[in-house]
Parts: structure tokens; sequence; C-alpha cells
């Protein structure tokens, strides 16, 4: 099956819910358009399409390591980096003053879906390598960023983040990776990292690893772990590349999926010491690691979904070759395509339906991201400040976590040969596990929706969005969708008692609101979800009317929309259920029972 980009979807989505025309108003962001941004998308919808969708599952291969700790990409890899280099899509949202374009990063984040589908093992490359570029260009000194922003903005030379060791996954607190100083500003670096995305490969000619580690007089726990830029080889004063750095990767990971992406475990200082360069000021690494934390968590989020979407596109295709028994009530016993048996489209109802709200809520968070960093009204770039920090762990942990069902769902649908490798959905099934574990688990995300963006700011946000959906909820009421406003009005009801539920509790027992934290963020999915399905609808109404519009694309997202508000949108009020009631039976069992 090729993959074909959802461009219908994603310029709706753009354009009508997450407002990309007033996007482009933004200062600094008067040279995009949503002309602009078509021509960006039909060609990115391409690369996708022709260049990278045929080297997935090359990718499934998985990239090769060599005993003199080289390690060589799965077979089309290298060659389509560099087309993807040529083509510019490095620097889409990259820093213009570096030779980046600088777009918005909801024009950005709708390119990038179509890589994360198309082949996710290989999107991770660029997505690294910006998380990187964002950390160097807000926190590293100038020099630094003219030695190394230029070529990681184009392509030249990628980037990673090295903050998990063995003993330190999560806790950071534990990371025992030593930073001595030379004398002449740069350090020793010494230690070793797991679990580091495109660690090594032979796609760019310079790898720029971004390390966390301790100086001497460090102190302890995260408030003594320092940042530093570690390249794979040397940069002379010239700009060209040195002797190659005390760096070596020891091993790969043998995965469960995204094989394509080589996932090494990085040894730093084995011959005396890692030359490492400081970023910004020590003992402050732990922070601005966490500047690129937004963006990257959304990304994330994205590939949930975008892997979802390849899945989807996988079942239907399946769903409309596979002839089995006859229809449901018919007398004749021909047998038809399985996408008419009932239980088939309901099945592959409910993956379009969340793909279409999850889609909707990412872009919904990236126009945010854009008005936080450029709104020239403090108080509107505030206000979108908090709503990005809200929105972030929800489109991380619920698009992933519904990912995992999501291409089940698609395996289930293939049946027997869903099993079965020869037919390609195992592979979506296998490379979604990750995206619920990577940059935040959902647990994490979870606990950071309830204390950080909800306790802690007195359910403010939380509030301000359920309202809006309440509104939403009252105008689908008046425009005669009876259904999905009711089912709206009573989730919204369903999540602001747990909102009081968390607010009451997170003080005085914070094990409690734990307890429920999980359900909160789906059920925050779920209803969120709902209201932009909601918003679609009233759009897609309202644009029937109009005699150029797509009569056959409007109609299916009201269908899309009514399912969401009577299959999914249901599904609150038993999260809520054990939110408020459900806490004590977490917590009661004794551990020695377990």
């Amino acid at each position: 099956m090729i993959y074909k980009a959802p461009s219908k979807d994603i310029r709706f989505a753009l354009n009508e819910l997450a407002e990309l025309p007033a996007i482009c108003t933004l200062p600094g962001y008067e040279d995009c358009s949503v002309e602009l941004t078509d021509a960006i998308l039909e060609e990115g919808a391409k690369f996708a399409e022709n260049v990278l969708a045929p080297i997935n599952r090359n990718g499934d291969q998985g990239a090769k390591w060599a005993p003199d700790f080289s390690v060589t990409a799965a077979e089309g890899f290298k060659d389509a980096w560099q087309q993807y280099v040529e083509a510019g899509w490095v620097g889409l949202r990259a820093p213009a003053d570096y030779g980046g374009q600088g777009l918005p990063a909801l024009v950005a984040i709708a390119a990038e879906e179509m890589w994360c589908s198309a082949n996710l093992a290989f999107s991770l490359a660029p997505l690294l390598t910006l998380g990187a570029v964002e950390a160097i260009n807000h926190h590293a000194s100038e020099e630094l960023k003219a030695v190394y922003l230029p070529r990681m903005s184009s392509g030249e030379w990628t980037g990673t983040m090295n903050l998990t060791e063995p003993q330190a996954g999560s806790d950071l607190a534990q990371v025992r990776s030593k930073a001595l100083p030379v004398g002449d500003g740069s350090y020793k670096i010494s230690g070793q990292k797991i679990f580091i995305t495109w660690g090594e490969h032979d796609m760019a000619d310079n790898i720029v690893h971004l390390v966390l580690a301790r100086l001497p007089d460090a102190p302890a726990g995260v408030k003594g772990i320092s940042l530093f830029i570690v390249p794979k080889f040397l940069v002379n004063a010239d700009g060209s590349l040195g002797a190659r750095n005390d760096v070596r990767c020891v091993s790969l990971e043998h995965k469960l999926g995204i094989h394509g992406s080589p996932t090494a475990v990085m040894s730093f200082g084995d011959d005396g010491g890692a030359i490492g360069y400081l970023v910004g000021e020590a003992n402050k690494g732990l922070g601005y690691m966490f500047t690129m934390m937004n963006h990257a968590r959304l990304g994330v989020g994205v590939e949930g979904m975008a892997v979802s979407e390849r899945a989807y596109q996988k079942a239907v295709e399946y769903a409309r070759d596979r002839v089995q028994s006859r229809a449901v009530g018919s007398p004749d016993p021909a047998g038809v395509a399985i996408i008419r048996h009932p239980d088939v489209r309901r099945m592959l109802m409910t993956m379009r339906a969340q793909i279409e709200a999850q889609r909707a809520l990412a872009f919904y968070a990236a126009a945010a991201l854009d008005r936080a960093a450029r709104h020239p009204v403090a108080s509107e770039a505030a206000r979108n400040q908090a709503l990005v920090n809200f929105l972030i762990p929800i489109v991380k942990g619920w698009n992933t976590e519904q990912a995992n069902e999501i291409t089940s769902l698609a395996v289930q649908v293939h049946g027997g040969m869903g099993f079965i490798e020869e037919t390609g959905v195992a592979q979506y099934y296998r490379d979604a596990r990750i995206t619920a574990i990577y940059e935040g688990t959902t647990g994490i995300q979870a606990l950071d929706l309830i204390g950080r963006k909800t306790a802690a700011e007195d359910g403010v946000t939380a509030r301000w969005l359920l309202e809006e959906v309440r509104v939403t909820a009252g105008k689908l009421a008046a425009a005669g969708f009876a259904s999905m406003a009711a089912n709206l009005e009573a989730a919204a009801k369903d999540a602001e008692r747990c909102v009081a539920f968390i607010l009451d509790t997170f003080s005085a027992n914070p094990a409690l609101a734990a307890a429920g934290s999980v359900p909160f963020l789906k059920l925050m999915g779920i209803v969120l979800g709902g209201w932009m399905m909601g918003r679609a609808a009233l759009i897609a109404r309202a644009q029937q009317g109009d005699e150029e519009a797509d009569a056959e694309f409007l109609a299916a997202k009201l269908i899309t929309a009514r399912f969401y508000a009577e299959h999914l949108l249901p599904q609150a009020s038993g999260l809520a259920a054990a939110i408020v009631h459900g806490a004590d039976s977490v917590l009661a069992l004794d551990d020695s029972l377990f």
C-alpha cells in the first residue's frame, strides 16, 4: 500500500479549526500565507508519498551496527535524507537567522504529520535535530550558535538529546555523567547514555549531541545538571570538520518497533574524555532541555496520530478488497467486501473519528504555541502559553495512548492476515507503541496535567476550555445537532466534576488525585476532541451552502462528528466515575499482595 496524504482534512484543520490565516498575521510570520502553506503541503505530500513511504518497510529491517562503532542506516534512508536536505525540509521551523525558514509551528506540524505517517522511523531524525536547534538557539552563546545552527538548520548535521542513563530513566536527578573543565573553555565529558535516538548513523557529516552531565562542584539532584554540546567530529576554526571526538556508539538496542531509527547506547570519554562545550550557565541544563519539551511532546503527539492515520488507510484498503461472508440480513449468499459488515465499519469509524479529532486538537495546540511566542499583546501571549502548557500533555498522552488502540484495530480489521508481517499492518502496531513511552510516559504526562497544569493554577485554564466546550455545545443545539449537543454538554459536566475533584484533593492527598490522573488525561482528550469535532460540524454545515464546496468531504465530516459524539463522548462518564469514586481501590492493595 502506498500512503496517501489526507490533504483535505489537514487543510480543513489548519485553516478552519486552528485558524492559520490569523496565525500568519502575527509579527514575524507576515511572509506566511494560506497559499504558501498549500504549496508547501502539496510538495510535502509528494515527498511523503513518493520518497518516504516506499522505504518504510526497508526501515523495518533495521540499521546496522559494526564493531568499529559505526552505524549504517537502513536501505534507502541515506539517499532520502539527502533529498530531504536538498529540498529544505529540515529548516521549515528552524530560525531564519541561521538559514531556516522560520515558519509557524502550525505549518511545520502539518508537514511533519505527513512524514511521520509515511515513515515514522525516518521522521525522528529531523524531530531530534530541530529539538537540539531550539535548545541551542535559546540558550547557547553566540559563538556556539554561529558554529552549529546553520549546518543543523540545513540538515547537513543532525542533532540528538542525551538524557537517559542506565540508572536514570525519567528520574534525571540520578544522572552521573561527568564534565571536567579543561581550562580553555571546553570540558571533558565522560559517562554512558542509553536510548539515544539516531545517536549514530551515516546520513549526515556530523552529529551534534546535547548531553546532560555534572560539573565537579555541582549540587546534588536536578539542580546540579549542566548541558553540553558534544559533536561527533570537532569543528575547526574555519568551520571544517576536524578530529573524531571521543564519542562511541557501543551498541544498538533491539526494539519492538521503529527499527529504521537506530537507538544507540552512547559512550563518552573512553579514551580520556569527549570534548564538550557548556550551553548557557552551569547547573541549568535541565531547564534548558525543557525549553524544547513543548515542541518535542507536541511532535510525539503528532507521531501517534500520524501512525494511526497510516494504519487506518491500510485497514480501509484491506476492508474494501477482502471479500468474506454474506451481508448481514441479506438473502444473497454471495460474499461481500468486509467494509459492508457493521462491526468492521464500527472499527473503521472509531479509528477515523479519533484521528480527525486528534489532528484538530494538535493543530489547535500548535496555533496556541505560535500565539504564545509571537502575539503582540502580552496578556494574550500569556493566556496562550497557559493554554499550550495545559494542552501539550493531553495531545502527547491521549494521541499516543489511542495510537495503541487504533493500530490494534487496524490489525483486527485484517483478521488473521493482520498478524502476518507480510501484510505490513503489524509494523504500524509495533511502531506506535513507543510513542506513549518516550518524551515522558503517559503517567508522567498525566501527573504534569493534574499538578503543574491544573492544581497549580487553580484550574483556570481547564475551566476556561470547558466553558468553550459548553459554548460550542449550545451552538450545536441551536443548529439542530441534538445528539452531538447533548453528549458534548454531558461530557463537559463530567470533566468539570473531575477538575473540582482534583482541586479538592491534590494538596491534601496528592496520591488520591494521582490515582485517576491517566483516566483524567484520557477524559480531557475525549472531551476536547469532541469540542473540535463539534466545531468542525458547525463549520461543515455552514460551508455546505457554498457552491464550490466539496460536498462529499463535508458530508463525511458531519457523519464522523456525529459518530464521535455518539460513540466516543459517552466514555467520559465512565472515566469520570473512576476518577472521582475509584481512587481508593487503586491504593488499597498492600504491595506484598500484587
